[in-house]
Order: C-alpha cells, then structure tokens, then sequence
C-alpha cells in the first residue's frame, strides 16, 4: 500500500452523513471468539456476504476498523448498474465470449439482488430507478451506439437511445449529445443502504466489531483474523478491505490501486426548481475517461461528482472545480454553490475488471470494483458465501479473470498510473 495513503484525508462533510440521524457505534472486539465464518470489512461485499451465510444458519463475526460504511460503500455516488468497471469488451479479451456473457449476466444479477435486499428488509435508501450514459463528444456518442448494440444482440440487455430531443425533454443540459437510457439500473442513498444491510445482517444472526481495526491473518496453524484486542478464530476468512486493507495482504494490495473520488452537494433547490433539472429523476454519468456524474437527492439537492486523485492526495481548489463542473452541466445554476463536498477512496484494478477469489482454500477476497461496486460488491459478498457453502461455481468463474501488479513497483506505481491518467484527460479536452 503507498505510504501517503494513511495519511490522506479527503473531504469529510458528507451530506449522506449528515442526512440521517446519528448511528450508536457497535462494542469493539472484546476478546477472542470462534466463529464459522470471519470477515474484515462492514462494506457492501462484507456486509452482504454476512448476510447469506448467517441466514444459512452459519456463525459469523465482521471486523470493522471504523464503524459500518466508513469506506467506500456509505460515501459513493449510489448508482446501481449492470456491468462491471472495464467494458464487456475487456471481459472478452480476458476470458473469452461466453464467460464474459456469464459475468455480465451475473452482474444484472447483483442489481436485482440490491433491488430484492431493499424491498425485503424494507431498507428506506430511497431507491429510483434509471441511470442514463450521456456522450459529450462525436467520438463517445459512436463508441456509446456501439455499446448499446452490442449489449443488445451479444449480451441480451436492452437500453434506449435517446436522441438530443428525448434527452433535453428530461435533462435541462444542452451539453450532451443524446443518452443510452437503461430503465434497469437505478440509484439510492448508499449510506441508508449500507446501515439496512448491516441491521440485516445482524437480525439474521452476524455479530459486527466496529473499532476493530485488523492488524493480521493467518491460516497456520488455524485460520483467523487478529486485532489490537483480541482474535476471531474461523473455518474461513473473507478480505473484503478493498482500497483500504492497508498492509493486510500485500500480494492484493500490488493489483489495486486507492484512487480518491469526491461528490459535492448544492443547497435544496426546492422541489420545482430541482425537478426542471432531471424531470425523470435519473442519475446521469458522462463517458469521458474522467467522467462527471449527478443525480437529485430525496431533499432536492444535486448531488454532482466528478474527477479523481491519482496522486493519493485532495486536489488543490477542489470545491472550485467541482463547482464549474457543476456549472458546465447546469448554467442556470450559477447563482448556486456546493453545500457539502465529500470524497473517498475507491479501488481500481490495472484492467478495471473485478478481482475475486481465494489466497488459499479457506481464505476468500473481492476487491478491485473500480468505482463501480454498488451492485457488484453485493454480488460478490453473495458469491463469496455460496463459495464457503459449497458452491463456487459462479467464483471460478471470476477467479478466471487474471489481474497484474501495478507497474513500477511501490515506488514508481503511482507516479506512472498519474502520467497516464493526464494523457487520458488530455485525450477528453481534444
């Protein structure tokens, strides 16, 4: 993991944390304990993965350094998508045609699956359905038809185009040139959703340890996760720290990268004023390399995303940025600012395709979801648990997906993958 990592701290005032009441923390790990199962992380894919394998009767104890959706999975954009963080295309290379249809269909899977967990635990994470991809330029309006026919007549998953027209009469933007609309795909508040699924979880039978920071694991001569304050032994272990194991498991850590990712939040518009802005209520991402992102929030505010840290470290003039973004997409929101401005870490994989599997035959991991994890790290928990029950069909299939260490070594790594992000904007502004 590189040293700055720790150190960074982006934005902390995330309006998702202050939109919902405070959240008691849960004991810290007192002791040592036996378990079934012991997971570290109270993410989606821990959290999900808990869930299965305690309703299936299993003893399950989750580690958590923080408390419940401190990482990624209570501050992201809260978009629920098929697909995961690489193209299909991508898939293909890796593994050929067929698995790569499997993945994609496993990942509608993983939407239906979050859509199920709210509608069943009666998680209020205000859900709304529908996300459109908005091209800015010729070239990504051909590349976006393209995908569009392609996840039609090779992967069975139908969109809609939108010309410029259908678009404008639901997005007062003029900034784009049409929209591959997917009715399928939805977005919620992710903080909301994270706390249901872990009242879930634990209603089923898991026990979560916040302030239980993991220091190491070990299989020999038992498996177990061990912290400052006790130990959880288990028949089986799960990694699910993703951008933040921190040190944990380094032959992981060398195929991932800790990306900083930061959403902003304008005032309440008002009703109105924010319906005029997206009348179906979508949530909206552009294709560029660095792409913004937006959607309305249930108190009618945008929430607008957009930009990343490569070097680990809050760019300079954040909240300016953020806000002329903002402006770009919405002129008549210039007499409007940024209320809140939060970010985090995601984790994205050399290839941005999802890397899961074993370190050893009682020792699972998911990571790698390359800001794309909504739907996909509830999946992988998912996956994950069926595999510790016996059915690792659908894991193989993953496990198939070969993933390389970042080039540069510890050193050079993050200097490199800065250089080549710049050449990828640089490509988006000409």
């Amino acid at each position: 993991m590189d040293a700055a990592l720790p150190h960074a701290s982006p934005p902390p005032d995330s309006w998702y944390a202050a939109s919902m009441p405070g959240c008691a923390p849960r004991p810290a790990l007192p002791g040592d304990l036996q378990a079934d199962v012991a997971i570290l992380g109270a993410g989606y894919t821990g959290l999900s993965a808990a869930l299965e394998l305690a309703g299936r009767g299993l003893q399950v104890v989750v580690l958590e350094a923080g408390q419940v959706g401190d990482g990624a999975s209570g501050r992201n954009g809260g978009q629920v998508l098929p697909g995961y963080g690489c193209e299909v295309d991508t898939l293909e290379t890796l593994v050929g045609r067929a698995d790569a249809r499997r993945l994609f269909d496993f990942s509608c899977q993983g939407v239906d699956l979050v859509r199920r967990r709210v509608s069943t635990h009666g998680i209020d994470c205000h859900w709304v359905d529908g996300h459109a991809n908005v091209p800015i330029q010729p070239r990504q309006e051909r590349r976006l038809r393209a995908l569009q026919a392609q996840l039609a007549d090779q992967y069975d998953y139908p969109t809609q185009w939108w010309d410029t027209a259908t678009l404008r009469a639901q997005l007062d933007s003029n900034r784009y040139r049409g929209a591959m609309f997917d009715p399928g795909a939805a977005h919620l508040h992710p903080l909301a959703f994270v706390r249901g699924l872990a009242a879930a979880a634990e209603a089923a039978g898991a026990i979560i340890h916040e302030h239980s920071r993991v220091l190491s694991w070990q299989t020999a001569p038992y498996p177990a996760l061990r912290t400052h304050h006790g130990t959880v032994r288990a028949g089986h272990l799960l990694l699910a720290g993703n951008a933040l194991l921190r040190g944990i498991a380094p032959t992981l850590e060398d195929r991932i990268m800790p990306v900083g990712t930061y959403i902003g939040a304008t005032p309440p518009l008002g009703a109105a004023r924010a319906a005029a802005l997206i009348r179906n209520n979508m949530a909206v991402a552009d294709t560029s390399w660095v792409l913004d992102y937006f959607r309305l929030s249930h108190d009618h505010r945008v929430l607008f995303g957009g930009g990343a840290s490569y070097s680990a470290l809050p760019p300079p003039g954040l909240r300016q940025t953020l806000t002329r973004r903002l402006h770009a997409v919405f002129p008549q929101l210039r007499d409007v600012g940024l209320e809140h401005l939060w970010g985090g870490y995601v984790d994205i994989t050399a290839n941005r395709a999802p890397h899961w599997g074993r370190l050893a035959p009682e020792v699972y991991f998911a990571q790698g979801f390359s800001g794309h994890g909504v739907a996909a790290a509830n999946l992988a928990g998912q996956v994950i648990a069926e595999a510790i029950a016996g059915q690792a069909g659908r894991l193989d299939v993953f496990a198939r997906l070969r993933h390389r260490p970042f080039p540069g070594g510890r050193l050079l790594r993050r200097p490199l993958l800065v250089a080549s992000m710049a050449l990828l904007r640089l490509r988006d502004l000409l």
